[in-house]
């Protein structure tokens, strides 16, 4: 199987009101650097997987409303712990949404996304699926 990945990061801030979280119950900032890997069976006639531009682009598009949000704030996440895993399948589902709609011009080749967030240097979690 053929792999391109594109990287971006965002921003937030969030707390988590569940005793379980330690001191991250109380509000806090994160930096996560996002790697979305794309995965086809096999090449184009141009040699290419995806267009790594138009997948940049893409990324850019699904990251954008969260950046320097505080994640408490966004109604669509209300009731949520807004972890790094819970974020990964959250952008999972709107990459593999623009995919399925056409937009990296693939010819449906794309079979399988994961979306990584590095949370530190020394932690990260992942979602990947079928598409």
């Amino acid at each position: 199987m053929f792999a391109v990945e594109v990287r971006d990061h965002i921003m937030i801030a969030h707390s988590f009101a569940s005793p379980i979280f330690g001191p991250a119950q109380n509000m806090h900032g994160a930096t996560f650097t996002v790697d979305a890997a794309f995965y086809t069976e096999d090449i184009d006639q141009h040699g290419l997987v995806v267009d790594i531009g138009l997948a940049t682009d893409m990324l850019s598009e699904v990251l954008a409303p969260l950046k320097f949000q505080n994640l408490d704030e966004v109604p669509e996440f209300e009731g949520k712990f807004t972890t790094t895993e819970f974020l990964c399948r959250h952008i999972f589902d709107r990459m593999a949404g623009f995919v399925r709609e056409g937009r990296l011009k693939d010819d449906g080749r794309v079979k399988k996304l994961r979306i990584l967030l590095h949370e530190s240097h020394v932690a990260r979690a992942w979602y990947e699926g079928e598409v």
